[in-house]
Order: C-alpha cells, then sequence, then structure tokens
C-alpha cells in the first residue's frame, strides 16, 4: 500500500508531518511517498492513495481527520478524486511544472522517468547557436519581471568573447504574493539544475551560481542534494555525459534585501559586495559577474528551457498569444478562497483567475482590488479583470505582469494606505544609491501621510505627482522607477479613499 504526502514548506507547515506520524500509527507496514506539492495550496495537505485506478486524492487532511477508510481508497468527506481531473488542475497548461506533486524531489530516477534530461542531451548533441536559435523560436521571455527575450540575451553572451563566462540564476524571490521559484525548488529542482547546464553550453560558460533566498532553508536542502545527485551522474561537473562540456555549480545565499532581486545588484552581492544598483551600459550581458559575460535570469526561466529542448520551440510557442509565447505561472494569494499555482497559456483575463480559480474572497466580501506583479504592481479594479494576462495588454494599461503575484483585496481595503505601504517599502528597500528613488520615496510616504490625515489634500497630490514623475524618469533602476505604479493606480482607480472620511 503506497501513500504521497507533499514535503514542501506550505504542506509542512500545515501539518503534513504531523499526518505521516498518523499514518505510520495507523499501518505501520504503509509505503510512504514524499512527493512534492501541486501547489494547490488550499488544499494542503493533500495526500494520495495508490489504488488500481490510480492515484486517489484526499484533502486537506490533518492527523485527526486520518482514517482507514482513505487508506483503502474509500469513501470520505475529504474525497477528492483524480486530483488531476480537479478543475483547478485540468483547466491549467502546465508546462514548466508538468512534474510537480508527482515525484519525489530527491529522486534522480523518478525526474528522469518523466523526461528529466531529455532536453540536456538533445543540447549536447546541437551546436550552441542551434541552442541559442531554439530558445529564440521559442519567444521565451524572462520570466522575472523584465520580460526581455531570453534568445537575444543568451546570443549577446554567446558572441562576447572571454576567457570565463557564467549563468546567475536570480532566485531571490522577494515579490509579494509569490512562491513558485521557490515551489519549483522544493518539489522539481533536477528542472531547475537542467536549465542552467544547457544555458552553460548554449553560450559556453562552465560556472553558474543559484542566488537563493535566505529565507528558504527547504529549497537550499534541495537544491543541494539535487546537485550532489547529478554531478554523481554526470549531468554536472567536468565531461558532462561523455561530452567536452564541463560546468559547475554552487547555490549562495542571499543577502536579505528586496534590492538584490535586481539583477546588477544582484552581482555585486555575488561579488561580496554591497548589493547596489548598478549604472548600464554595459549589460550584464557583456560585462556581467566579475566583469565577465553573464546570462542573469530567473528560476521559471531557466526551468522552462529543458521543455523547450526536449519538446521542441515550436510545442512552446503554440501556447500563448501576440508576443507574449507559451505558460504564464500565476500565484493567487490574500483575501482569497482558493490561493495556489496556477500555469496558464498567456491570454487568460484576470476576472477568470479570480472567480474560476481563486473562487472569490476569503472573508466573503467583494474583492476590491488585486495588485499584479508584486510591491511595484499597480492595484487593479473591477473594472480592468477583464484584461488578458499578456505583456502588451499590461503595459497599455499601465501594469506589469511581473513576476506573476496576484494579491487580492476586498471592499475593507484602504487604498490610500496601500499607497503610503509602497512608498514606505520603497523607502526600506532602496539601496540609496541614486537621489529619486532614495529621496523620493521618503518624501513621498510622508505626502501620503498628511493626505490620509485630510491635510491639503489637493496641493498633496499634486506634489505627489511631481514626486512619482522624478522617480520615474530619474531612477536608477525598476525599485524607483516602478514605485509610481501602485501609487498612481491607487489615486487613479480609488480616489474616494483620498478623500476626508465624513465625505466618502
Amino acid at each position: 500500500m503506497k501513500v504521497y504526502v507533499p514535503n514542501d514548506s506550505t504542506a509542512l507547515s500545515l501539518g503534513a508531518e504531523d499526518v505521516v506520524s498518523r499514518l505510520r500509527e495507523i499501518e505501520p507496514d504503509l509505503e510512504i511517498h514524499r512527493n512534492g506539492s501541486r501547489g494547490l495550496a488550499w488544499l494542503e495537505p493533500l495526500i494520495e492513495v495508490e489504488s488500481h485506478n490510480g492515484r486517489i486524492a484526499y484533502g486537506p487532511v490533518t492527523a485527526e481527520s486520518l482514517s482507514k477508510a482513505m487508506l483503502q481508497g474509500k469513501s470520505h468527506e475529504l474525497l477528492l478524486g483524480d486530483i488531476e481531473q480537479h478543475p483547478y488542475l485540468a483547466k491549467q497548461q502546465r508546462l514548466t511544472f508538468e512534474r510537480i506533486g508527482k515525484i519525489d524531489p530527491e529522486n534522480l530516477a523518478d525526474y528522469q522517468k518523466m523526461g528529466g534530461f531529455d532536453g540536456l542531451r538533445r543540447a549536447i548533441a546541437s551546436p550552441p547557436q542551434a541552442i541559442v536559435d531554439q530558445v529564440k523560436a521559442s519567444g521565451l521571455r524572462g520570466r522575472g519581471g523584465a520580460a526581455f527575450p531570453t534568445g537575444r540575451k543568451w546570443q549577446t553572451v554567446l558572441e562576447t568573447s572571454s576567457d570565463k563566462k557564467y549563468i546567475v540564476c536570480n532566485a531571490d524571490e522577494g515579490d509579494s504574493g509569490t512562491f513558485a521559484d521557490r515551489l519549483l525548488m522544493e518539489c522539481d529542482p533536477f528542472c531547475l539544475i537542467e536549465g542552467m547546464v544547457i544555458a552553460a553550453i548554449a553560450v559556453g560558460a562552465n560556472q553558474g551560481y543559484i542566488y537563493l533566498r535566505r529565507e528558504y532553508p527547504l529549497a537550499l536542502e534541495r537544491l543541494q542534494a539535487a546537485i550532489d545527485k547529478s554531478r554523481k551522474a554526470g549531468f554536472l561537473g567536468k565531461h558532462i555525459l561523455g561530452s567536452d562540456y564541463c560546468f559547475e555549480l554552487e547555490v549562495r545565499l542571499g543577502a536579505d534585501a528586496y534590492i538584490c532581486g535586481e539583477e546588477t545588484s544582484l552581482l555585486e552581492s555575488l561579488e561580496g559586495k554591497r548589493g547596489l544598483v548598478r549604472s548600464k551600459p554595459p549589460l550584464p550581458a557583456i560585462e556581467g559577474l566579475f566583469g565577465r559575460p553573464t546570462v542573469v535570469n530567473n528560476v521559471l526561466t531557466l526551468a522552462t528551457i529543458p521543455f523547450i529542448l526536449a519538446r521542441g520551440a515550436e510545442e512552446y510557442a503554440n501556447y500563448g498569444t501576440g508576443d507574449s509565447r507559451g505558460t504564464i505561472t500565476i500565484q493567487l494569494a490574500g483575501n482569497i478562497v482558493r490561493g495556489g499555482l496556477v500555469e496558464l497559456a498567456f491570454g487568460t483575463t484576470l476576472r477568470e483567475l479570480l472567480v474560476e480559480f481563486g473562487n472569490g474572497s476569503f472573508s466573503g466580501r467583494e474583492l476590491k482590488a488585486v495588485q499584479v506583479g508584486g510591491p511595484l504592481g499597480a492595484y487593479l479594479p473591477a473594472s480592468k479583470w477583464d484584461l488578458p494576462l499578456d505583456y502588451e495588454a499590461f503595459t497599455a494599461a499601465g501594469a506589469m505582469l511581473g513576476h506573476g503575484g496576484i494579491v487580492a483585496f476586498d471592499d475593507t481595503v484602504d487604498m490610500a494606505q496601500q499607497a503610503e505601504f509602497s512608498m514606505e517599502f520603497c523607502a526600506l528597500e532602496s539601496c540609496g544609491k541614486c537621489t529619486p528613488c532614495r529621496i523620493g520615496s521618503v518624501r513621498g510616504a510622508e505626502v501620503l501621510a498628511r493626505i490620509r490625515q485630510g491635510q491639503q489634500i489637493e496641493k498633496g497630490l499634486e506634489l505627489l505627482e511631481d514626486i512619482c514623475e522624478t522617480m520615474e524618469k530619474g531612477s536608477l533602476c525598476a525599485m524607483g522607477g516602478l514605485t509610481p505604479f501602485p501609487v498612481r493606480s491607487a489615486i487613479n482607480y480609488f480616489p474616494e479613499d483620498f478623500q476626508p472620511v465624513e465625505v466618502k
């Protein structure tokens, strides 16, 4: 008898270990497999029982709710049946996340049974330019927020001569409401490693670093184990799979700073310096880590590469719309009933996500606003929820998709307070190198505090717009340049929240 119990941070925080202990008490001879989560956070811990008809799921399970009926695959109030047929999963198009929840994240054989390292084998048999051409043809763009075409970045590194080149993975996931990077690293770490090795072969790099958020201890443990196993199996190190390619990979912990998610600040931190933003040019693709050509991509970008190399650029590009090809990974969080990971082809609307997947607000009240793209993303009202999820549509609406985090707020939220928080966040997390960001965010927070107190509201709003314009056009990086997005959207879409209480 086999039972699958997830062992990612979400499931563990909700009592997965207590469930395992109780399972052993009920049936000492039970064969327990620790798989990763499928990303349905609202159903964790979600256990699956092996039967003649496949896996039968139950959730959310607690140690107290466990019963022998579950272990026999029988009816129970927590019965979910075949979880892959659940509408939350069945409506998705999982490409990057096709393996999570199905395999043991520390089992290399499990990974290979589901096509793992097929992409690497094809990469080794291909010229570097052919690999880059595949990435270009796929239409893959950076999933970290800037949405820069991945193939174009790789082409620059490939064409830049140097005695040393690097692959750097930005795993410093710090946007509010985001957890896709963590989920991938905890539930399918070999996928990230494979993507980085393919990138190294494509551009001629022989050293890589995963810059990991310090607050992700379990991801660190999984990555270290996967790196060790990959090296022993010949997928890392010298003469990869008997070829002439060599690539070493290390994990480095982040500096507990949001600004180190910006690629040049990250490189400074990797070099052992304070995480200050660099002026560009030169671009990191030409002069990056230690002054050498460097590919800097985030976790989801690199983890998508194995699919593209194994299945072909055309199959990936068949998903999506316009210049937004493939799938986008959305993380539903905040005041939402069904929080979790959703991977869909570009083009789905915000409303579909909030209603069909999120199932409305957790509080039961009317949803008022959603913030898309992290703490620097715009707040969008219900009138904007029919926006299709693609880069161009969001840019045209003065918003951004960013890393795909969606945080929902019900009608009790004070949007003036949220605007003030945006400025305070920038003031706290700014590296301090440029004046518009360093000073503008502090002054912006002060102005918003006075507005919330009802002091000279009209003059305050005029001054705030001047501050936002200066930050947007004068900041050295996106930290200060994008902070006006949430502030302006709160003012434009929710003007009533910026008036004295008595006239609201």
